[in-house]
């Protein structure tokens, strides 16, 4: 006896779909399996920071700028002496720490350090408030002890540039012996090679502007001749911050790689 085969019976269907075929057809394509939509990723909440912290950000603190802090700490100590101290006492100190020629022959790296504790003219200063803006935003991009290097290095070399001569100049009999104990000291070389250097590691417009701003001021009280020795020693010392961009580069490009491996 025969079996009848209907035409649903003899349907068949495509593997795993269900999907008709038609009977003696050549193989035929079938639609691929739906796949489950990948659920999106949703990233991690990050509040944004408040504006009060980003100005907070913007505030040298211990950890980031040591040098410059601890500095600032022995500055604001010296300051106050000087204010409150018996003049006459304050005046021996700061002829003790003269960087003038017969310190220099006599004890050069004593006087050296010694007049680099003082602000001429105290914490009112203009070179006060450059120290504070232009000190901790160095040390953030090269670090503390390089910091340190280019403060010092246009504070000597400045201070032996513009006093050095004066030696010669008496000794020639051009200046009277009295040139000699020139009062000198202060931070304001140190901090004019600290801006100098600074200066190299801004987008050219602000670089530009801040060289232009600070030079103009120098040449201004060059030129009106009232301590041209310090006013020189300015210059000298802006043009030794200068010099340090190939070095204040390539350090900050050292500390950003450091940075990043510490990250």
């Amino acid at each position: 006896m025969e079996r009848t085969v209907s035409a649903a019976d003899a349907m068949v269907t495509a593997p795993g779909t269900g999907t008709p075929l038609l009977d003696g057809m050549p193989r035929q394509r079938t639609a691929p399996l739906p796949v489950a939509p990948t659920p999106p990723r949703i990233p991690a909440y990050a509040p944004a920071a408040r504006p009060g912290a980003r100005a907070l950000g913007l505030l040298p603190t211990p950890a980031d700028t040591p040098f410059t802090l601890g500095y600032a700490a022995v500055l604001v100590v010296t300051s106050l002496f000087a204010r409150y101290a018996d003049p006459s006492l304050v005046h021996s100190l700061y002829q003790e720490s003269s960087t003038d020629v017969v310190h220099l022959v006599r004890s050069p790296v004593l006087v050296l350090v010694a007049s680099a504790l003082w602000i001429a003219g105290g914490l009112t200063s203009s070179y006060a408030l450059v120290f504070l803006l232009v000190l901790p935003a160095l040390e953030r991009r090269i670090g503390g002890r390089r910091t340190a290097f280019v403060f010092l290095l246009g504070h000597v070399l400045a201070t032996l540039a513009t006093e050095i001569p004066v030696g010669l100049a008496v000794l020639a009999g051009h200046l009277p012996g009295s040139s000699l104990h020139r009062l000198d000291y202060g931070i304001s070389f140190g901090v004019a090679a600290g801006l100098g250097a600074l200066a190299g590691l801004l987008p050219p417009w602000p670089r530009r502007a801040v060289l232009t701003v600070f030079g103009g001021i120098l040449l201004a009280d060059l030129i009106q001749f009232t301590d041209p020795l310090s006013n020189w020693g300015h210059l000298l010392s802006l043009a030794i911050g200068i010099g340090t961009w190939p070095w204040v580069r390539r350090w900050q490009r050292t500390a950003r790689q450091g940075a990043r491996a510490h990250g």
